[in-house]
C-alpha cells in the first residue's frame, strides 16, 4: 500500500508518481477526497480532546475554590459523547481511505521510463548471441508433439484449455530444470523453502493481488482459501505481522511451485503450446531486506536469474520496464526475455521487481532499526519460469530432423 502519510504530506506529489503509472484521475480525486475527510475527522477529535483536557483541569481550580461543578461535569459528559463520536468516525474516515488504497499501485521509482506498453521498454543489455540456423526452425509445440513430450489434447480432455501433460523426457526435463535452478540458487546464497499451494485471503491482500486481481485467481468454494499465482505470495506472508532482528537481514529464499492462473485478462494471447498455461510450474527467489541494501539485492536477484540462461546457453535480454508495463506493485522492474528462434522474437521469462515497503506496508512486515520498528522492502522475481524454459531448451536447441539435444548442465540430472 502506498504511505498513507506520505499522501497527507504531499498529495500532489504522490498524484504526480501515479499518474505516470496510468492510475484513472478519477480514482485520484477519491482518493483526495477521503484523504481530506480524514484529515477533518482528525482535526475534529484533536479540538474536541484538547477541550476534554482543559476542562479536566478545570476540575481541580473548581474544587480549590470551593465552585459548583455540576454544570462543568455536565459540559465534560456532553463532551466525551462527542469525542467517543469523533473517535468512530475517524475510525470509519480511515477505513475508507485505506479501501481505496488497496487499489492503488505502487508508486513507480522516477528512474523507470515513461511509456505505455511493453513497446517503451528500453533494453538494458544482451547475453550471448542467437544461433544461426540453416533450416526453418520449429515453433515448439511442433517440436514437443514431433518428440512425445507433451500432450496438449489430453491436458484439455483432463482440465479444459490451456492445460497440458509431459511425457517421458519432457517430464523428466521439467523436474531437471526446477532441481537444477533450485541448486543453483541454494549455492547463491537462497534458503529453499517449499511452502503450501493454496493461501489465505489475508497472505494475497499483503502481497497486492487481492483486491484488485480477484478474477485472476482460483478461489476454493466456501473456504477463506486461494491456490497461489506465484510462490511470492506465501514466501513474502511468511513474515507477515512480524518485527524482524536487524542482524538477520535479508531473508533470501527460494521456492518451487506449481502456480494457477486464469489468465482472465489474457483472452486470445498464446492460445497454443506452453507459453501462457492456467497451471505452470516455476522457481521463484524471494527477498526481505533492508532498505539500503534492497538494490544490491536486486541487482543480485537479477545476476542470478540471468547467470542460470546463461549456463543453459540460452540467448536473452535485459529489459528496464516503463510505466506503463510496470506491475500493480513494483516500484521497478527488470524483466529477462529469452530467444525463441522458432517465434524469431524474445519472450519473457523472468520479471524481477523491487516493490519498496508496498508489500511490507500492507503484509505488516518490520524491523528493529535501533530503537524504532521499520517497514522492510520485499523484493520478488521468476528464478525462472520452468514451462517457457523448456520452451527456449527446444527451440533453441532443436535439430533439422526435429529431435532436440540437452544442455550439457542438465545431463547430470537426468537419466
Amino acid at each position: 500500500m502506498i504511505d498513507l502519510k506520505l499522501l497527507q504530506k504531499d498529495f500532489n506529489e504522490v498524484k504526480r508518481k501515479l499518474l505516470r503509472k496510468g492510475v484513472d484521475e478519477k480514482l485520484l480525486e477519491k482518493l483526495r477526497i477521503k484523504n481530506e475527510e480524514l484529515k477533518e475527522a482528525k482535526k475534529e477529535y484533536e479540538a474536541l480532546q484538547a477541550a476534554q483536557n482543559a476542562m479536566s483541569k478545570e476540575f481541580g481550580v473548581y474544587k480549590r475554590e470551593g465552585k459548583d461543578i455540576s454544570e462543568l461535569k455536565a459540559r465534560v459528559d456532553e463532551n466525551k459523547i462527542k469525542v467517543t463520536d469523533a473517535i468512530e468516525i475517524q475510525r470509519l474516515r480511515q477505513e475508507e481511505l485505506e479501501a481505496i488504497a488497496m487499489a492503488i499501485p505502487n508508486m513507480p521509482d522516477d528512474s523507470v521510463p515513461d511509456g505505455e506498453d511493453e513497446d517503451d521498454n528500453i533494453e538494458l543489455k544482451r547475453v550471448l548471441e542467437p544461433r544461426q540456423f540453416d533450416f526453418t526452425p520449429k515453433e515448439h509445440w511442433e517440436l514437443a508433439e514431433q518428440n512425445g513430450w507433451i500432450d496438449f489434447e489430453r491436458g484439455v480432455k483432463l482440465a479444459g484449455s490451456r492445460f497440458s501433460v509431459a511425457y517421458d523426457m519432457g517430464a523428466k526435463l521439467e523436474r531437471a530444470l526446477i532441481n537444477f535452478m533450485l541448486n543453483y540458487n541454494t549455492k547463491k546464497g537462497y534458503t529453499e523453502v517449499s511452502v503450501p499451494h493454496l493461501v489465505n485471503r489475508r497472505a494475497l491482500e499483503g502481497t497486492g493481488q487481492l483486491p484488485k486481481f480477484e478474477e485472476d485467481l482460483y478461489k476454493i468454494e466456501n473456504q477463506d482459501l486461494y491456490l497461489i499465482p506465484t510462490a511470492e505470495v506465501p514466501l513474502t506472508n511468511l513474515f507477515a505481522d512480524e518485527i524482524l532482528p536487524a542482524d538477520k537481514l535479508p531473508f533470501k529464499m527460494t521456492g518451487y511451485t506449481s502456480c494457477y492462473r486464469k489468465e482472465a485478462g489474457a483472452a486470445g494471447r498464446d492460445t497454443r503450446g506452453i507459453i501462457r498455461q492456467h497451471q505452470f510450474h516455476k522457481v521463484e527467489l524471494v527477498c526481505i531486506t533492508k532498505p539500503e541494501e534492497s538494490e544490491a539485492v536486486f541487482d543480485d536477484m537479477v545476476n542470478t536469474a540471468s547467470e542460470i540462461l546463461t549456463a543453459l546457453e540460452l540467448p536473452h535480454r535485459l529489459v528496464n520496464l516503463c510505466t506503463g508495463d510496470l506491475g500493480f506493485g513494483a516500484a521497478h522492474t527488470t524483466d529477462i526475455e529469452v530467444w525463441l528462434p522458432g517465434q524469431n522474437t524474445y519472450r519473457e521469462i523472468s520479471s524481477i521487481s523491487n516493490t519498496r515497503d508496498f508489500q511490507a506496508r500492507r503484509a505488516k512486515i518490520r524491523y528493529k532499526n535501533g530503537k524504532k520498528n521499520e517497514l522492510v522492502h520485499t523484493l520478488n522475481g521468476s528464478s525462472l519460469a520452468v514451462g517457457r524454459t523448456m520452451v527456449a531448451i527446444m527451440e533453441n536447441y532443436q535439430n533439422e530432423d526435429g529431435s532436440i539435444d540437452i544442455p550439457k548442465v542438465l545431463k547430470p540430472y537426468l537419466p
